[in-house]
This record gives structure tokens, C-alpha cells and sequence, in this order.
């Protein structure tokens, strides 16, 4: 019997709207397809299992035919099949769902089932109408007889009795004609649907197969190959590899199978430096193979670089980046993740906003967060070969996030220091190794570590012995500033004005020359006011004769990143303050002429000046400052 139905008023605008807007990429009707088909086993095999041995298990598999002729593609399944009536259920009203049915009945009865259901919408077949003018579906169930169901996608399907040997579904897709826009015509190809099977539907656990072109040798009568002698054979293959190596059991994996799924899944040509093969069971249940790279991406900073993990569904590929799943500060991570928990939206191409999308999140960030101190703790020098390529991201997440996670990164961090030929130090170590009288853990920043090391600030450090972390890249001491303290020891910056440990001996020296030399300071400070906030005695320098301190946190380089900051409206000065240097021959030319108010204003600036070009800082004012040394020359050259 055969009956001619329309699509409810609803439904044709639900229709023409999944076709039109909801799915984004025509390719993926293979893949809904292959997925419904996947179910349909899935239902088959279930009921076999609990029937007593009344439904007999079969060899289960999905195959693809493609007539060219006729210009159409056939995805058969031998799963459980539909009746007349569910195929008017589900095939004539959009978005009842077979499946969702299926899983709830199981869930009320309480039975324990082994079913990896990923249709929960009802809609999948429909996105066969992005690429198809005419849909045919030939079913069967185990005790019905076969049906049809024919439609173009418009205003009506046909649904009638028909002949079919096996239990299952057969879906008949004929395209639509290409046009300049799109080409249809290529998913009649072999290699078109083996990417598209290989990219959405690998993963599938029952065989996907297709007769394929090979090359084989001729035989002659008697069966033995004939040299030089091929043919055209088509044969039966399987496309896709079934079981994901991130559902095998870990201890069945080895770093070489790792390493080449890392290679071939994300284009790289290295192995990776490390990664981690996850499996989270409980009341989120997930699957992750994670990666870290040897090497910084090509593109890691470039502005079209998408950061995120790939998404799977219960071994379905859904998007190739799922930003939601990785932090910022760790977007060179490669991987993906397999869950059957995820809130999936009508067209499984975007996620829904759920609490466990965080929740999986934060767990991944704690667990490659893990892995890292791991391998600092049992191979440094490994975890320095990350820390060069990507260091800089560590200190960023600390930065970024205003040092929430202090406690999950700061035992990443590590630096070059002074007393440690310029090899890197943990924190911890740093601490361990602190004099019982240092108060602080001692920074000091600059451009590179040769500048550094030539701060006159640092001259005491080396003398006395004391370790200083020396802050070569820009990003540093700002990630410091949001640890501020580490194992309740405060950082202090060399630079800093308040830095010093001074004795009370030192202090008594230093505010009895302070009175002594009142109006040589003033006269400086005056005269240096649009440069310097202050003019003060050292107690931090040992054989230069000045140096540039500063107030309230911002150091020199931190302005000078500040400022190379694209959008600064206005610059950002330091506090800065000119320390003299009172064991120096030249404080004690300054201070023989204190009273001498116009010749110390006179060379005030070249004080500046040096202060700056030992800080590895540019002069300001090049031709005073060369003026003004000539002056100096020339008098000392006359005398």
C-alpha cells in the first residue's frame, strides 16, 4: 500500500531551515548518516543480547556504494530497521527522536546497556537534503515486512511496501546538480569519501566499507601472476580504523603509536615533547590524548593561530577546535577529547553552555599543569627544553588571570640567576639557598642577561655573595608582581629603592652625609626635576658612581614595555630616583662644590645620563650630553 504524506506546516519550516542554516558544511550529511546507522546497529545488537537467543547476532558493518551513473550514494546498515509506523515517527516529523526514545525507555526500566547513542535530536537524516534533490529509504525490521519512504524535502514523502531481503536500512542519496557554487559531483569520489570518512567517522566501532579500484597483477590460467601484467579489481575495504587509541587500555599503547598519532593527527614532523593519555570515569566521564609539542608552532603567534582541542562524541568527530577546553596561556597544547557527556546543540557543530564543559576544562588544565611538575621534578633538564619554547606561557597565565592560579603554576616558574652561571633555579631552590638573614628573594630585569649583569646595582649582590634572578624576557616581571611572595618571601627588585638590607652602621653613614650634602641634593633634585623624583645617598653601590632606583613597584624595563604597548594613550612614567654612590671620587668633587649652585646644575645631567646608559638605557639628549663631556675634556686637557 502506498500513501502519499505531507511534512506538518512546522516541520517544512523546521526543514528548510535545517537545510539552510543549521548545518554549516554540507560534508557532514555522511557523517549524520554513518552515525544513524551506527545507532540502528546499536539498537540491533542490544535487543540480540536480550532476547534469550530468539534474535541472532550477526557480523554487524556500514557500507557505502556510489553509482555514478545515476549519481547517487547508498549508506546501508544491518541494524534494527523501522516499521511503517516509525518511519512516519521519525523520518515524517522533524526532531522525534528514535534514539532519544530508545534511551529513555532503557533508563526507566533500569537495565545496564552497553549503547554509545549519539542521536538525540531526531534531525540527522535531514542534513542528507543539503546535498540530495531525492532521498529513498529502504528499511527493515525482524518482524515486519520492508517499507519505503521517498522524498524530495519540500512539501511531501511517499511511504510503501517494498521488498528487502535483510534486516536494516538503506539510505539512497541522489545529488543535487553542481553548480558554480557547489560541486556535488566530487562526493561521488573515492578519495572524497574516504577523507570524509577518515576525518568525521573513524572512530565508528562497526566496519565502514566500500568496494575500491586496486591495481592487482593478471593471472594466467594455471593462477601465477604474469610479470609486467595488471588489472583493474574492485575490492571490498574497510575505511576506518574503529577502535580511537585513546579508548585502548594505556598500558596497550606505546610512546612510538603516541608519537605517530601525534604526527599524522597534527602535521608535525617531530615527536611530541610529551603527552598524556587520559581516562576520567566518574560523574563526568571523558576520554583525552593531550600533546605538547619539541617546537613552537609555525603560526603559535600569528593572529589567525585558533587555539583548542578537538571534540569528539562518543568517537564521532564534532570540531576540529573546541576553544572552551583549553585555557589561553596553554593554547600550543595539541589533543582532543571524547565525551559522551557533552550538551550538543541541534546540528552537533556547536556546544551548548554547561557546567561540565568547565568542569572538564579545568580538570585538563590541572592535569598537563601535573604532568609538567612531574617532569621538572624527574628530568629538568627535559622540562627546560619546554620551558624555553614556552615559559613565557606560563608566566602569561599567571598574569592574565591576576594571579589566581599562583597555586598551580608558581612551581613552573624558573629563571636564570646571578650565582648560578646564569642556568635556571626554581623558586624552591632559590628559597633553599637564601642566607638566614635575606628578607627577599632579589630580581633584577633588563633587555638580556648581559645587561643585567652589568647593572651597577648588582655589584653588591655579586660581592656579598647573594643570588639574583636575573628577569630577561619582557612578560617576567609582571607575572612576578601578581605572585608577589613566594612561601610567604616577598620579591624585591635590585632596582627597587627600598632593596637594600642596610645596617644600622650604613644607615647612620648614609643620614650624616644626607645632612652633610643637603644642598648638593637639592640642587641636583632641582635641577633634574622633569627626570628624577629624588636625589639620594646609596648604600647599594659598590665601584659606579651612580644608579637609577625606583618607587612604588614600576621598574624601568617594565615602563619601557608599557609603553611599546600598541592603544598607550599617554606614556607611563617610573618613580625614579638618582642614587650617588658616596665612596666614589666623583660624590666627593660634587661635594666640594655644592656651594657652587650653577656649576652643579651645569653637569647634573651628565650624572643622569650615565645613571641611564649603565641601566643599558638610551641618552636623551645626545649632543648636550656630548657638549657637556667635551667641556669636561677640554678643561681637564687645559689644566
Amino acid at each position: 500500500m502506498k500513501e502519499v504524506k505531507e511534512f506538518q506546516t512546522e516541520s517544512k519550516e523546521l526543514l528548510n531551515l535545517m537545510i539552510n542554516s543549521i548545518y554549516s558544511n554540507n560534508e557532514i550529511f555522511l557523517r549524520e548518516l554513518i552515525s544513524n546507522a551506527s545507532d540502528a546497529i546499536d539498537k540491533y545488537r542490544y535487543k540480540a543480547l536480550t532476547s534469550d537467543g530468539k534474535i541472532p547476532l550477526q557480523d554487524f558493518g556500514i557500507d557505502i556504494k556510489v553509482n555514478k551513473k545515476k549519481r547517487s550514494i547508498t549508506i546501508a546498515d544491518n541494524g534494527i530497521g523501522m516499521n511503517r509506523e516509525e518511519l512516519v515517527e521519525n523520518l515524517g516529523t522533524i526532531a522525534k527522536s528514535g534514539s532519544k526514545d530508545f534511551a529513555s525507555r532503557l533508563k526507566e526500566a533500569k537495565e545496564k546497556q552497553d549503547l554509545d547513542i549519539i542521536g538525540q535530536f531526531g534531525v540527522g537524516f535531514y542534513s542528507a537534503f543539503m546535498v540530495a534533490s531525492k532521498v529513498e529509504v529502504l528499511t527493515k525490521t525482524i518482524d515486519e515486512k520492508g517499507c519505503l519512504f521517498i522524498s524530495d524535502g519540500r512539501e511531501s514523502y511517499t511511504i510503501e511496501d517494498a521488498e528487502k531481503e535483510q534486516v536494516g536500512t538503506e539510505i539512497t542519496i541522489y545529488l543535487k546538480k553542481s553548480t558554480k557554487e557547489v560541486d556535488y559531483d566530487g562526493f561521488l569520489e573515492e578519495y572524497r569519501i574516504r577523507n570524509l570518512v577518515k576525518k568525521y567517522s573513524d572512530y565508528i566501532r562497526y566496519p565502514i566499507r566500500m568496494l575500491v579500484k586496486k591495481k592487482e597483477q593478471k593471472l594466467d590460467k594455471d593462477g601465477k601472476p604474469i610479470e609486467g601484467k595488471f588489472e583493474d579489481k574492485e575490492v571490498l575495504e574497510t575505511l576506518n580504523s574503529m577502535i580511537p587509541l585513546w579508548k585502548k587500555n594505556k598500558k596497550e599503547v606505546t610512546d612510538e603509536e603516541l608519537n605517530a598519532f601525534y604526527k599524522d593527527k597534527f602535521n608535525d614532523y617531530t615527536d611530541p615533547f610529551t603527552s598524556l593519555f587520559l581516562k576520567v570515569d566518574g560523574k563526568i566521564t571523558y576520554d583525552a590524548l593531550l600533546f605538547i609539542p619539541s617546537h613552537i608552532p609555525y603560526n603559535l603567534y600569528s593572529e589567525n593561530y585558533e587555539k583548542g582541542l578537538q571534540l569528539y562524541s562518543k568517537g564521532i568527530f564534532i570540531k576540529d577546535k573546541c576553544p572552551e577546553l583549553i585555557p589561553d596561556y596553554l593554547k600550543f597544547v595539541k589533543g582532543l577529547v571524547d565525551s559522551g557527556d557533552f550538551s550538543l546543540n541541534i546540528s552537533r557543530e556547536m556546544l551548548q553552555q554547561s557546567p561540565i564543559m568547565k568542569k572538564i576544562s579545568d580538570n585538563i588544565e590541572k592535569k598537563i599543569i601535573d604532568n609538567l611538575k612531574g617532569i621538572k621534578k624527574n628530568d629538568f633538564e627535559k622540562y627546560i627544553s619546554f620551558w624555553k619554547n614556552f615559559g613565557d606561557h606560563i608566566k602569561y597565565g599567571l598574569y592574565a588571570t591576576y594571579g589566581t592560579k599562583k597555586e598551580l603554576l608558581q612551581d613552573l616558574l624558573v629563571f636564570p640567576s646571578l650565582n648560578n652561571d646564569d642556568k635556571y633555579i626554581s623558586l624552591n631552590e632559590y628559597k633553599e639557598n637564601m642566607g638566614k638573614k635575606q628578607k627577599y628573594i632579589y630580581y633584577a630585569s633588563g633587555e638580556n642577561l648581559d645587561a643585567i649583569k652589568l647593572l651597577p646595582q648588582i655589584e653588591k649582590y655579586k660581592k656579598n655573595g647573594i643570588d639574583v634572578l636575573l628577569l630577561d624576557q619582557k612578560i617576567d616581571e609582571f607575572a612576578i608582581l601578581m605572585l608577589r611572595e613566594f612561601d610567604k618571601v616577598e620579591f624585591k627588585s635590585i632596582s627597587d629603592e627600598a632593596a637594600d638590607e642596610v645596617s644600622k652602621e650604613d644607615q647612620e653613614k648614609v643620614e650624616k652625609l644626607t645632612n652633610e650634602n643637603k644642598r648638593l641634593l637639592d640642587t641636583l633634585k632641582e635641577s633634574l626635576s622633569e627626570k628624577v623624583d629624588d636625589v639620594v645617598i646609596s648604600t647599594k653601590l659598590v665601584e659606579a658612581p651612580v644608579c637609577l632606583s625606583t618607587k612604588d613597584g614600576l621598574s624601568l624595563e617594565m615602563e619601557k614595555t608599557l609603553n611599546e604597548q600598541p592603544g598607550m594613550e599617554q606614556n607611563v612614567k617610573a618613580q625614579k630616583v638618582l642614587e650617588i654612590n658616596p665612596n666614589h671620587a666623583l660624590f666627593e668633587a660634587f661635594s666640594a662644590i655644592q656651594k657652587e649652585d650653577e656649576k652643579v646644575k651645569k653637569y647634573a645631567s651628565i650624572l643622569y645620563e650615565e645613571a641611564m646608559l649603565l641601566e643599558g638605557r638610551n641618552v636623551t639628549n645626545k649632543q648636550e650630553f656630548v657638549e657637556k663631556i667635551n667641556d669636561l675634556m677640554l678643561t681637564a686637557l687645559k689644566k
